[in-house]
């Protein structure tokens, strides 16, 4: 088996190698490749990585390179975790929305459609490399945000690919920590579209524990989702962190018009992560990479890759076409929820149809990112400004037209056609 991991110069990508070698019994890894673009990158997280895998015992061969071609060559699995602009054009997704009065978030709102539209080409132009070079029936993994409209457009042309977060296994890890128990006896039933979900169900040994999470360690979920225990206790469903940008807009937008943007504090922990790395007595990852975000996102990935190379029909929480599973949603939308994993990709779950007072909010994103993904290959403003329109955190005519020049005059990757230079 090769597996080619594109943004291979990812501080994340220590926690990969970490994982893949772990799980060599059930991932057959005769090659690793990690390909970056950033020649220091690759030097230092690359000496780490080949670290890492020597204390492990790893048998196969790693390949650091630049050379795309070289890396997906024969590639049975592509992961792509590539940030397009850097920590740099992050700062910008979360501090030029604010100027319009809007919540400034890297994958949500006027911030995740900046970085839709500067992500997605280059990712399409990736992928049609993997079609060219590697394996027949190769998989394509991303993890590159932001991961719905990112996975969509992949769909849309037509690649073998499947998307990924960690918001559903870091859940699961946390039930089972206060649970006392083995992650593998929780299963989350976790459903709506990336960055915008809620659970459902969480089982512990097939039994639900979330009456007693919502209602004795209340105090707990509240601070772990950012959100008021009466609102979550009101919902009766476990929601992602991510839904405090819509649930308390204001208050958020406050606090991030007089606070540190999270941009900042991330270029802080990768220069200190990257100084740690260059250590050559360092051999795993360091406690501080759980700081940067993205936790057990290499248990998930692994899991992943595991299971459809093995066909195992296991149950994981993975980005896909809808397929009737979500009732009133489109077919072709990409939902986030449980799926069965086979070799022939993931089946998602049929679900229960979503109430009211969380389906209305799906629907408007959905076709929100519907919409992002066109503008991402159209590039045409029209589509752009409906697209801003649409989504919940904006949703004003004004304010959707002034985002678009805004967004285009801060960064050349995010212009449209016909939009200032």
């Amino acid at each position: 088996m090769k597996i080619a991991v594109v943004g291979g110069g990812s501080t994340y990508t220590p926690e990969l190698v970490s994982g893949l070698s772990r799980e060599r019994e059930r991932l057959p890894i005769e090659e690793l490749v990690l390909h970056d673009i950033d020649a220091e990158r690759r030097e230092v997280v690359g000496g780490l990585a080949a670290r890492m895998l020597g204390a492990q015992g790893f048998e196969g061969s790693l390949l650091v390179t630049d050379d795309l071609d070289r890396a997906l060559d024969g590639a049975d699995f592509v992961l792509i975790q590539i940030r397009v602009g850097g920590q740099t054009a992050r700062l910008s997704d979360e501090t030029v929305p604010l100027a319009c009065g809007c919540i400034g978030q890297e994958t949500t709102g006027a911030g995740g459609f900046a970085k839709a539209l500067r992500t997605v080409p280059v990712v399409l132009e990736i992928a049609e490399r993997v079609r060219e070079r590697s394996a027949p029936g190769a998989w394509i993994v991303d993890f590159t945000n932001p991961v719905g409209i990112v996975t969509r457009s992949l769909l849309d042309a037509g690649h073998r690919a499947v998307g990924l977060c960690n918001v559903a296994i870091w859940f699961q890890r946390w039930i089972a920590d206060l649970y006392d128990v083995d992650p593998a006896r929780v299963l989350v039933d976790h459903v709506g579209l990336n960055h915008l979900t809620w659970i459902r169900h969480a089982l512990v040994d097939g039994s639900d524990v979330l009456p007693d999470l919502l209602t004795q360690r209340g105090d707990d979920v509240s601070e772990r989702v950012h959100l008021p225990r009466r609102l979550v206790e009101e919902l009766g469903v476990l929601p992602s962190p991510y839904l405090h940008y819509f649930y308390r807009h204001d208050e958020v937008l406050a606090e991030q018009r007089e606070g540190t943007p999270r941009a900042a504090t991330v270029a802080e922990i990768e220069r200190e992560l990257l100084e740690l790395y260059r250590d050559p007595a360092l051999a795993e990852k360091p406690v501080l990479l759980e700081q940067r975000g993205g936790a057990f996102y290499s248990e998930a990935a692994t899991a992943l890759v595991a299971s459809l190379a093995a066909d195992t029909g296991d149950l994981q929480v993975v980005d896909v076409r809808n397929a009737g599973a979500v009732p009133s949603l489109a077919d072709d939308d990409v939902v986030e929820l449980l799926a069965r994993i086979t070799a022939s990709g993931p089946v998602p779950l049929p679900q229960t149809a979503l109430p009211p007072e969380l389906l209305g909010l799906v629907q408007h994103v959905a076709a929100y990112e519907r919409l992002t993904a066109e503008t991402a290959t159209t590039r045409d403003p029209l589509t752009a400004r409906k697209a801003l329109l649409t989504h919940p955190l904006i949703g004003q005519s004004a304010i959707a037209g002034e985002l678009v020049e805004l967004l285009s005059e801060a960064e050349p990757a995010s212009r449209l056609a016909g939009t200032a230079a």
